[in-house]
């Protein structure tokens, strides 16, 4: 299916490796021009590189999601470098907060870093970017979210918290930039497969359990009616997907994409 992204203006965060990197070659695949934001430029380069070699533009700019003011002057220098024209912003960067600490074992403190970088980032990025996807009425803004999001989860209360508020940022921008031509979307990874889920969360669920490392990532697929478990791909074709024209006429919706975890 052709996604018509090709020559498309497309501003990711956190883009350095892991999903970020997943996301950025896909677009950079599909044609788009790339601008990379994150705190590490040096770790971000390669990406950038790589997309290069794809025929794309691909622009670093260090950058702090938090930082509201940050995020206005990288925005303003993505629209001089690209001709005053942002189509698509797709908020990848975010943390995982504590791990393992019930609600009542977490601090004020922890509960509220998470929520700033996981909330505020997005917020700050949309805030940023929509004056110029207002004045050229066109837009496609997507938020990567979580499952937790969607169902919550024991243990990992700040972060489920976090992901919950990104929902309503979400959804409360696509109401208000519908009208510009704009659709806002929140897609929801499950457990994807990569390195923390291959040497920390596999690990651990062997050692607790006293069984294999194969053993433990089949008791995790066994979780998803598909049997599976994610990859970075997976990911972000849902997130090429909500991009590009063939979902206009979605705003405002959470994809999950988790093997069929949270909605079964």
């Amino acid at each position: 299916m052709e996604l018509g992204l090709k020559g498309r203006v497309a501003v990711i965060t956190g883009p350095a490796k892991g999903l970020g990197a997943a996301v950025s070659l896909g677009f950079a695949q599909e044609g788009a021009d790339l601008a990379l934001l994150g705190r590490d430029t040096d770790a971000i380069e390669p990406v950038a590189q790589e997309a290069r070699a794809m025929g794309v533009r691909a622009l670093v700019i260090g950058c702090d999601m938090t930082d509201e003011d940050a995020c206005t002057k990288a925005v303003a220098q993505v629209d001089a470098e690209f001709g005053g024209r942002i189509d698509i912003l797709v908020n990848v960067a975010g943390g995982s907060g504590p791990i393992g600490k019930t609600g009542a074992e977490t601090s004020a403190d922890e509960f509220d870093e998470i929520v700033l970088l996981n909330m505020r980032g997005p917020f700050n990025m949309i805030r940023a970017v929509t004056p110029t996807m207002q004045s050229q009425s066109y837009g496609r803004i997507v938020n990567v979210g979580g499952t937790f999001g969607l169902r919550g989860k024991a243990g990992r209360l700040a972060y489920s918290a976090s992901k919950w508020g990104l929902r309503g940022v979400t959804k409360s921008f696509a109401l208000e930039l519908g009208g510009y031509g704009i659709t806002v979307n929140n897609v929801a990874p499950g457990m994807v497969d990569g390195p923390r889920f291959r040497t920390k969360v596999v690990p651990e669920m062997a050692a607790r359990l006293g069984i294999s490392e194969h053993e433990a990532v089949e008791r995790h697929a066994a979780d998803y009616a598909l049997r599976r478990i994610s990859t970075d791909q997976d990911v972000a074709d849902a997130c090429l997907f909500l991009a590009s024209d063939r979902a206009r006429q979605i705003t405002g919706a959470d994809l999950a994409v988790d093997g069929g975890w949270a909605a079964l």
